[in-house]
C-alpha cells in the first residue's frame, strides 16, 4: 500500500470520527472543567444565586466575577459543613471585586461584594 493511499484512508477514517463525535455532541453543554476554579465556579453558576441583603452591587459585575473570577481558597472554607464559603476575586471595569460565596446544595448566597 501506497503512502498516499494510506494518508487517504487516515483522513477518511479521521473525517467520519469527527462527524460521528460531532453528531452525538451536537446541542450538549460539554465543558471541560477540570481545574478546581473552574469546577466550583461551574457548580455556583448552575444553582440559583441569592443575594443576602447586605449585598447592594452591580448586578452585571457580579455576573461577570462569577463566570470569570479566581478563586481564593486560601481565604476560602471549602469543606465547611453544610454549605461551603468561597472567596471569589476578578476585575470589572477596571476595578477589583472580591465576592463571597456560601455556596449550599441547591442555593449559593452572595454574602459580601467588595470592591476595591
Amino acid at each position: 500500500m501506497k503512502l498516499i493511499q494510506r494518508i487517504g484512508y487516515y483522513l477518511g477514517g479521521f473525517s467520519i470520527g469527527l462527524i460521528i463525535l460531532a453528531f452525538f455532541l451536537n446541542g450538549k453543554k460539554v465543558s471541560c472543567d477540570y481545574g478546581p476554579d473552574a469546577r466550583v465556579l461551574k457548580n455556583i453558576n448552575s444553582k440559583v444565586i441569592k443575594y443576602s441583603d447586605a449585598t447592594i452591587a452591580d448586578s452585571t459585575a457580579i455576573r461577570h466575577v462569577l463566570q470569570k473570577g479566581d478563586i481564593d481558597f486560601s481565604k476560602s472554607e471549602s469543606r465547611q459543613k453544610p454549605c461551603s464559603i468561597y472567596v471569589i476575586e476578578g476585575d470589572y471595569n477596571d476595578k477589583e471585586v472580591v465576592l463571597t460565596v456560601e455556596n449550599c446544595d441547591s442555593i449559593a448566597t452572595i454574602t459580601k461584594v467588595k470592591t476595591k
